[in-house]
């Protein structure tokens, strides 16, 4: 199916949902704090116990949930819906316009508790989301995030891992639905996971190993962990729609198949900006240590670096290499591709023109950089 962006009604469609989720998530933080900042517990707790905890859960879930960290994806339009603030699209919302129709299609009597269950879901997803962040900056050592502090910059690090933890929990509650709430624990089990792996560089053994591998298995090991730690973050929330409206296994599997191809092309996106300094910005040449950098893992074929190369010289090695420009080249292209490949499945599964339409609105807030980034890096290597 071909998907044209200038479909009648879409845009408008995908702003009334983006809106309703932001409403939604003011409405989540609403009820967490009763309104006025008090805990769930006894109302009479006092005043004291009432502050304390304000200043050390409910400003800094306010703080986490209220965070504007991510791509922007539609830009403010007076006169529309969340028209004084940039909008971002939900997978989840994709879902149910696609199998559950726009607005005066194919509506069946299912359709108000369907809408409902998708709604917690995706209040649940982006709150998992901000909770996964503030334990990532924790552990990856990061104070500034898209331009913006840190939620252990500001709170605290034994705060802000409470806050992560507990927005978890809260999620999972939110979401209420069991086959939602079990495929959002399946995500947060990947996503644990892949952090894990993607730590596991830090440690000698596992660095000497990855040094030591032949380029395979190196790749295997990249392609493993950007999987579970970027590509459940394309998978989640499409997975907990398809778990709301109970969309038939089949389809299932080619859409997480379309989000894993995603996830791989966003983390190649990702590396490839740590080493292009016309995309990355402040953040250039940041995660070249953990060898988790699919650029670094490219270039040990030739001439590999000892283990204990680290910070400086490790930077002089990876820029200095005479293959950096075709490597970044290469896995550029690689990174268009598998975005390509990932829409084309998507649009295989989308009921109407419509639907494929909402699908790229929303997916190309980060695929327009993924082209971008192709086209920079073409004019570094003069091709």
């Amino acid at each position: 199916m071909t998907a044209t962006l200038d479909v009648t009604g879409v845009e408008a469609v995908v702003r009334e949902d983006a809106a309703l989720l932001e409403e939604d998530l003011a409405a989540f933080l609403g009820a967490l704090t009763d309104g006025s900042g008090r805990s769930p517990g006894p109302a009479d707790a006092g005043s004291v116990y009432r502050g304390a905890l304000r200043r050390s859960l409910f400003e800094p879930v306010a703080d986490a949930v209220g965070s504007k960290v991510g791509q922007e994806a539609l830009r403010p339009v007076a006169g529309t819906p969340g028209g004084r603030a940039p909008l971002r699209p939900s997978m989840v919302y994709w879902a149910y316009r696609n199998y559950r129709g726009f607005p005066g299609e194919f509506e069946s009597p299912s359709a108000a508790a369907d809408f409902a269950a998708v709604r917690r879901a995706a209040v649940a997803v982006r709150v998992l989301m901000k909770a996964a962040v503030a334990l990532d900056d924790i552990q990856d050592g990061s104070e500034i995030r898209y331009g913006e502090p840190a939620l252990h910059a500001t709170h605290g690090v034994p705060v802000a891992l409470n806050t992560g933890a507990w927005l978890i929990t809260s999620a999972l509650r939110h979401a209420a639905d069991p086959a939602v709430v079990d495929s959002l624990l399946r995500a947060v089990g990947a996503g644990f996971t892949g952090q894990a792996a993607d730590m596991a560089p830090r440690s000698q053994q596992t660095r000497a190993e990855l040094l030591a591998a032949p380029r395979a298995e190196r790749v295997e090991f990249w392609e493993s962990t950007a999987a579970l730690k970027t590509g459940t973050l394309f998978w989640m929330p499409l997975h907990a729609a398809l778990a709301a409206l109970r969309v038939v296994p089949d389809e299932q599997a080619a859409l997480d198949a379309a989000m894993r191809q995603l996830g791989l092309a966003s983390q190649l996106f990702n590396d490839l900006t740590d080493v292009v300094p016309e995309l990355g910005g402040a953040n250039t040449h940041e995660d070249f240590d953990g060898l988790g950098n699919r650029v670094f893992l490219e270039l040990l074929d030739d001439d590999p670096p000892p283990a204990e190369l680290t910070g400086q010289d490790l930077k002089s090695y990876i820029l200095g290499h005479p293959d950096l420009d075709r490597t970044l080249l290469s896995l550029a292209e690689r990174a268009v591709e598998l975005k390509r490949v990932a829409k084309e499945a998507v649009h295989g599964v989308c009921r109407t023109e419509r639907g494929a339409a909402y699908f790229d609105v929303t997916i190309e807030r980060k695929g327009h950089l993924i082209d971008r980034l192709l086209s920079t890096v073409r004019q570094r290597s003069g091709v």
